[in-house]
């Protein structure tokens, strides 16, 4: 079985293709079905279907949007290996986010490479408090006229933030207008989600300091599981994502009351 290519390219044959699917998806940990079908220059209706036979023999794990290597849902992504996946989309959900910050406001705001590029718009604010546990958004936000407010606790190295009990005990009695996180991964079912605890509990904090949590995901975290639950998808007010975001995800959290800011590209 193979995919005839209209631009000239040889045909792909299945076994081929699938064995190049697998090797994206274990250089990366996870990977969008459209970063897929490019890579690999087929439709994304053959790549599902490859994604499918490929699951079937317990090589990788399928979700809606993309695919991850078996036990994903405890892994967690390392700074350098976020910050090197899609930029184009991180930044566009920046500028979205960044519309829901005025002067005046009082924000908390979660790490992330997603939250950092929304940390560096906000420096333009004169009148702005963050609270933060992230060093990549505080470094952000270090040369602005924004009071930036750092969370204690013991530092991932791995993400650049602060976690553990000191870190949430810090949150405790803030109120803030919004809170900024973001995850691992977002489905309607569950929320946004985590593979590590110690995050896991700071993150709630975050939200739980908040009269509003938006979540900053771009789509290869939408219709993604991982295992620990941060904030219950009736606790979200916004969602600012991409338009690669699965649709069928994105209209059951609209369903849920969550609202959508979607990048356009």
């Amino acid at each position: 079985m193979s995919d005839t290519q209209s631009d000239g390219r040889r045909p792909v044959f299945a076994a081929e293709r699938r064995q190049r699917i697998l090797e994206l998806v274990r250089a990366n940990g996870a990977v969008s079905l459209r970063e897929l079908a490019q890579a690999v220059h087929s439709s994304e209706v053959t790549v599902r279907r490859d994604l499918r036979a490929l699951e079937s023999e317990g090589l990788l794990n399928r979700h809606h949007g993309g695919a991850t290597l078996p036990g994903e849902l405890s892994r967690e992504a390392g700074y350098a290996h976020k910050v090197s996946m899609e930029s184009a989309e991180k930044a566009a959900i920046a500028d979205l986010a960044a519309a829901l910050v005025e002067d005046g406001d009082a924000i908390v705001i979660g790490p992330g490479t997603t939250t950092q590029e929304f940390a560096r718009r906000l420096t333009r604010h004169s009148e702005l408090a963050v609270v933060t546990n992230s060093l990549l958004v505080a470094q952000m936000l270090a040369a602005s006229r924004v009071e930036v407010m750092l969370t204690g606790g013991t530092l991932r190295g791995s993400i650049l933030a602060l976690v553990g009990s000191a870190a949430e005990h810090s949150l405790a009695g803030l109120r803030v207008r919004r809170a900024f996180i973001s995850g691992n991964g977002l489905t309607a079912e569950r929320g946004l989600s985590t593979p590590n605890m110690q995050v896991a509990g700071v993150d709630r904090a975050l939200a739980a300091a908040a009269e509003e949590v938006v979540v900053l995901a771009d789509h290869t975290k939408v219709g993604v599981d991982t295992m620990v639950q941060t904030v219950p998808p009736d606790r979200i007010d916004h969602l600012v994502t991409d338009d690669a975001a699965p649709r069928d995800v994105l209209d059951e959290l609209s369903g849920r009351g969550v609202r959508l800011h979607v990048a356009q590209f």
